[in-house]
């Protein structure tokens, strides 16, 4: 059966190398799937003047599935696993054109971890980004999951 829980959480992206940080404070459904595996959805306004985005992850302690869907801007889907090469895909969403551009790099994850409690209350992913040969920076993603506020 399908769980959900409406929550607040904080999503932070920053990078280790480069003047990147950003922190999200929003509201999210979170969906218990089955034993450890959870979909967590968010709506967030990252860009000045933009729209609202819809986020969406696919949580277990083994591999995490980012998806940031909008329209007529940029959107992407990571796929990240610890210890190994995973996938990032960027495209830009333009309705009615037809034409679909995208951006294929990889990750490689040197750390992922979910904390074991019963429904998830953090994620860290540690993470760097790469062109087919150069490394385009490391990455930290941490998120909290708040109960009982």
């Amino acid at each position: 059966m399908l769980t959900q829980y409406h929550l607040p959480v904080s999503l932070c992206f920053l990078s280790t190398d480069l003047p990147i940080l950003t922190t999200i404070e929003t509201a999210a459904t979170l969906y218990h799937k089955d034993k450890a595996k959870y979909h967590l959805v968010l709506k967030a306004d990252l860009s000045p003047g933009g729209s609202e985005q819809l986020i969406w992850l696919e949580l277990s302690p083994y591999r995490v599935v980012m998806t940031l869907q909008s329209n007529n801007q940029l959107c992407y889907r990571h796929l990240w696993q610890e210890g190994i090469y995973g996938t990032s895909r960027y495209w830009l969403n333009q309705a009615n054109s037809g034409i679909e551009k995208s951006i294929n790099l990889r990750n490689y994850t040197r750390n992922l971890s979910l904390d074991p409690h019963h429904l998830p209350r953090s994620l860290r992913l540690d993470y760097e980004l790469w062109s087919p040969q150069v490394c385009l920076g490391h990455y930290i993603i941490h998120l909290d999951i708040l109960y009982n506020c």
